[in-house]
């Protein structure tokens, strides 16, 4: 008896009606590849990040010294060359800039769709963001540099004029 009720139930099942050409609109594709975007963006901010160490060394710890002395005093040397003075500028604030971007690009997904059986009414836009580890520490770790060098730049401003 349960046998024929349990039939009974099975044949009037409703089956989910499946579209196949759906599903490729749902494939959200990244710009770039995240694992590779992080690994640019560590090489992108290894220097920034040694540069502000050694000052960190220098002028905190008066490590005046081996590796750390040495890149104070080479990138203010930089600094003093009239052809090459845009390098600190360009690796303290571009290179994390550069590094946002591409990881940025790597974990942000968009997507347009046209909805309904009007397609040219509706429409729907998707901005996701995936959640990788590496790319947002790298992100922001690139904006805690670029904060650092406005700050500096800043002073450095106000104390010209004073």
């Amino acid at each position: 008896m349960e046998k024929d009720e349990f039939l009974k139930q099975m044949e009037n099942l409703q089956v989910p009606d499946i579209n196949p050409g759906a599903h490729p609109e749902r494939v959200k594709m990244a710009i770039m590849n995240a694992e590779r975007s992080a690994a640019l963006g560590v090489w992108l901010i290894v220097v920034p990040c040694y540069f502000l160490l050694c000052v960190f060394m220098y002028y905190r710890f008066h490590v005046h010294t081996g590796w750390f002395g040495s890149m104070f005093t080479l990138m203010a040397s930089l600094e003093k060359t009239p052809f090459i003075d845009f390098l600190g500028p360009l690796v303290l604030f571009i290179l994390p800039i550069v590094c946002i971007i591409i990881n940025v690009l790597a974990i942000t997904h968009v997507q347009v769709q046209k909805l309904g059986p009007d397609q040219s009414k509706v429409r729907e836009f998707s901005f996701t963001v995936k959640i990788k580890l590496w790319n947002i520490l790298l992100i922001l770790i690139s904006l805690i540099i670029i904060c650092i060098f406005m700050s500096y730049v800043m002073t450095e401003s106000i104390s010209i004029k004073n």
